[in-house]
């Protein structure tokens, strides 16, 4: 099953058309409901052509993975993802698609992922990275659910 139906992307609009603030939905603050891992994630609204975010993976009481995150629009109106995993070196992805409740991100040149999308459906959050590792496709989804940033 594809995740993305060609339908949809077909009507998605590209991402020259918009600016950063088109990204507001994706703010605030996401958990797994899976207890072990449990990944979090935290998005400041845009603001100065910036979105900041943190991601924090915790299994077994330890953390295991965290991540810096920022989307930035840059002064010719491209936005880029722009991520800083623990252990790894930074990576950018190119805004490609951009709708009211879905965004994705691109680099053909990276390791993996090559792609990154964003989709939101009401108080959940489906994070998908995805691309080619080691000669095999290979896709990992991180299904979030809207939680109080006090959490």
């Amino acid at each position: 099953m594809r995740w993305l139906p060609i339908i949809f992307v077909s009507l998605a609009t590209t991402a020259s058309g918009g600016g950063l603030e088109e990204l507001a939905w994706l703010s605030g603050c996401w958990r797994s409901e899976s207890e072990n891992p449990q990944v979090t994630e935290h998005w400041m609204k845009p603001a100065g052509r910036t979105m900041l975010g943190i991601s924090h993976t915790i299994a077994n009481g330890e953390t295991r993975e965290y991540e810096f995150i920022r989307i930035v629009q840059e002064d010719n109106g491209e936005i880029f993802f722009v991520a800083n995993p623990s252990r790894q070196k930074e990576a950018r992805f190119k805004l490609m698609i951009i709708t009211n409740r879905e965004a994705r991100f691109e680099n053909p040149e990276h390791d993996f992922p090559q792609r990154i999308t964003y989709r939101r459906d009401g108080d959940f959050l489906l994070g998908r990275i995805e691309g080619v590792s080691k000669g095999n496709a290979k896709t990992v989804d991180f299904p979030l659910k809207r939680v109080s940033c006090d959490e």
